[in-house]
C-alpha cells in the first residue's frame, strides 16, 4: 500500500521515532508499504525552520537526502495537486496540510497523520 506521510509524521519518523504511535511504527516498518513524502512538507520545514520554530529544527536538505537514502519516494507538487485544493471542504485551514490532502486525493494515496482535525476529511486519510 502507498502512504503519504504528513509533515509531523515525517519529522517523527526521521528524527524522533519515539513520538510515533504503535500503529504508525507498524505501517512504517512493513516492507510491502511504499512510503512517500511531499515536496510540500520540505517546503513547510524550510519555512518554519527559518522562522525559528523549535519543532521544525531540521535541515531540509539533509532530511530529503536521508529519506531518499532510506527508500522513501518523493512526491513532487503538480499543478493538478494545486488546483484540487478548491474541492476540499473547509475543515482545516493549514495550507500545507490542505496541499498534502489534495495530493493524497489526486494520487489515490492514503495520507498518514497524527492530526485529528486533518483526519476529519473523508477519503484516503488515516490517523495514526
Amino acid at each position: 500500500m502507498k502512504f503519504l506521510l504528513d509533515t509531523q509524521i515525517l519529522l517523527w519518523a526521521a528524527g524522533q521515532p519515539e513520538h510515533l504511535s504503535t500503529a504508525a511504527r507498524r505501517i512504517l516498518k512493513q516492507e510491502q508499504n511504499q512510503l512517500l513524502f511531499s515536496a510540500a512538507s520540505l517546503w513547510e520545514i524550510a519555512i518554519k525552520n527559518t522562522l525559528g520554530r523549535e519543532d521544525f529544527r531540521v535541515d531540509p536538505r539533509l532530511l530529503r537526502r536521508g529519506l531518499l537514502d532510506n527508500g522513501y519516494i518523493e512526491l513532487p507538487v503538480s499543478s493538478q495537486h494545486a488546483v484540487s485544493i478548491d474541492s476540499l471542504p473547509p475543515l482545516h485551514k493549514d495550507p500545507f496540510d490542505r496541499l498534502l490532502l489534495a495530493q493524497a486525493f489526486t494520487e489515490g494515496i492514503t495520507l498518514l497523520t497524527a492530526d485529528a482535525q486533518l483526519a476529519r476529511y473523508p477519503g484516503p486519510v488515516r490517523k495514526v
